[in-house]
């Protein structure tokens, strides 16, 4: 496609920074990362390649409509990758406004600036360019026991966040079918990893571990998750970027369908395996049940078979190999863990607002 520069938004948060590092690493790539710095993002994710002579960070916020033409007609992207959100479903149910602001205030003030600079762009340039919307399988709700989410699913979705992710699908489509915008959308499941920030499932549950607190699960833990390892997902969005076909939605799954309560029982495994010296073996003795998330939705699973079949994408980690990789880094990466954790009381339990 020839594509030269990339504008990734949320590239301090946890997936951006993996695609950021990704696309600095392996492809040829410029790329511009423009992120807020609102408490989940993280410049230090972002070390291994922050003196890269193809990288740049740009502090500004998305809904800053002036700042984003600015920066839209100086740095002349061939793509966006837009993956700046507000992203946890607890927080969501705690305080709904900022996911509003951001995931749908936010995306539609980014549209009309890339509009307005596609616009511009001479003929070649415009059928070049890429807006690749990266969103989540939330949208379309809860599954029961059987069945998977297609890219034809009905939206239903139940918790402020997903609705917010939906609205933002909506409007990128819109932008496609009414003003002819060159768009891509993804639908990914629950991703894991290194640097993810440590209010999410899997960290949580290694830090708490590491320090004998109890491990929190919702309910009876008998919510299912299909689980896919970031670098599987960052590897989905390049190949869908450039070559997936203008104005159709792929969905990323990792095939890893788990109950929350297994997840934390593996993870328990493996830090009796890898923590050897700890007092708290077995880990498992630290499983605590607490009250359900409101309106927690049961069951989620992707079916990838259109990424598969048109593009030969697939998942390279399993959920074990991705988790034991991802259990050992946060063991390697304590101090990390401990700065992004700093002044944000984020182990504090969300999502129970009456």
């Amino acid at each position: 496609m020839g594509l030269r520069t990339i504008l990734v938004t949320g590239g301090a948060g946890f997936i951006g920074s993996a695609v950021v590092r990704y696309f600095i690493s392996y492809t040829n790539y410029r790329l511009i990362n423009v992120d807020k710095l609102t408490y989940a993002g993280n410049l230090e994710s972002l070390e291994s390649i922050a003196t890269n002579p193809r990288y740049q960070f740009i502090q500004a916020d998305i809904g800053d409509a002036k700042a984003m033409a600015r920066l839209l007609t100086y740095h002349r992207p061939d793509a966006v990758m837009h993956l700046a959100a507000e992203t946890h479903v607890d927080r969501s149910i705690e305080g709904p406004k900022v996911f509003i602001n951001t995931n749908i205030v936010g995306t539609y003030t980014l549209l009309e600036a890339v509009l307005g600079y596609w616009k511009k762009l001479d003929k070649s340039a415009q059928a070049r360019f890429r807006f690749h919307h990266i969103s989540t399988d939330e949208v379309f709700g809860s599954l029961e026991e059987k069945g998977l989410f297609r890219e034809d699913s009905s939206y239903q979705p139940n918790s402020p966040y997903a609705a917010s992710k939906a609205a933002s699908d909506h409007l990128v489509r819109a932008w496609h079918q009414t003003y002819g915008l060159p768009i891509l959308i993804t639908h990914c499941s629950n991703n894991y990893g290194p640097y993810q920030f440590p209010e999410k499932l899997i960290p949580l549950i290694v830090l708490n571990g590491v320090e004998g607190k109890p491990l929190p699960v919702y309910g009876q833990g008998d919510n299912v998750r299909d689980w896919l390892y970031v670098e599987d997902h960052v590897r989905a969005l390049q190949i869908v970027l450039t070559k997936g076909r203008l104005g159709e939605t792929y969905n990323i799954g990792g095939h890893n369908e788990k109950t929350n309560l297994e997840v934390v029982q593996l993870i328990c495994q493996l830090l009796d395996e890898l923590c050897p010296y700890s007092t708290y073996i077995p880990h498992c003795t630290l499983i605590t049940s607490v009250v359900d998330r409101l309106g927690h939705d049961q069951r989620y699973a992707i079916d990838a078979s259109k990424i598969s079949q048109e593009l030969g994408w697939k998942p390279q980690e399993s959920f074990h190999t991705g988790l034991r990789k991802t259990v050992q880094w946060y063991l390697d990466n304590l101090p990390w863990c401990q700065r992004a954790m700093k002044g944000h009381n984020c182990r504090e339990r969300l999502g129970i607002r009456i």
